[in-house]
C-alpha cells in the first residue's frame, strides 16, 4: 500500500484499532484494466478502510457496475459481498454465483471470469506474501 492510500484510510488515534462502516469508507476510481474487460462497460470503485501496522494487508471497500471481466488476484483475497452479485468462473470451469453474505477466498495468482449483471459491492481482505521490497527483486 502506498503512503497516499494509507492517508485515505478511516483517521484513528490508534493504528491497531480502526472502525467504520462500509458505506462511510471513501471511495476513488478504480479503472479495470481495459485488456481485462470482456462485456459492457464496468465501472469500479474503491477505498481503503485500513492497513495494517506492518504493511502486509488491508481492508478495502470495493464496488463494481455491470460488465465482464477476466481478473487476476495478485494479492491472496478474502471477500465478503455486502450487496448486489457477481457470478466466478475460476479457471479450472467451476462457476458460482456469490450474492450478500457469501464469502470467498482467491489466493495470490488466481485468475477468474466476473461476471457482473447489475452491480456487486464487497469488503476485500488482502494479504501480501512478501512484502513491496521483496517482491521488488
Amino acid at each position: 500500500m502506498s503512503f497516499s492510500e494509507a492517508a485515505n484510510a478511516f483517521v484513528s488515534k490508534d493504528p491497531r484499532f480502526i472502525i467504520g462502516r462500509p458505506e462511510e469508507v471513501v471511495m476513488h476510481p478504480a479503472p479495470i484494466q481495459p485488456e481485462w474487460i470482456r462485456s459492457g462497460n464496468p465501472v469500479a470503485r474503491s477505498g481503503i478502510h485500513s492497513p495494517s501496522v506492518d504493511g502486509m494487508s488491508s481492508t478495502h471497500v470495493w464496488e463494481c457496475s455491470a460488465g465482464s471481466f477476466m481478473w487476476t488476484f495478485h494479492d491472496e483475497e478474502t471477500v465478503v459481498i455486502l450487496d448486489g452479485s457477481v457470478r466466478v468462473t475460476s479457471e479450472g470451469g467451476v462457476v458460482e454465483t456469490l450474492t450478500s453474505g457469501d464469502i470467498a477466498y482467491f489466493a495470490a495468482g488466481t485468475k477468474a471470469l466476473w461476471e457482473i449483471d447489475s452491480h456487486v459491492r464487497k469488503i476485500a481482505f488482502l494479504r501480501r506474501r512478501h512484502s513491496r521490497q521483496v517482491q521488488a527483486l
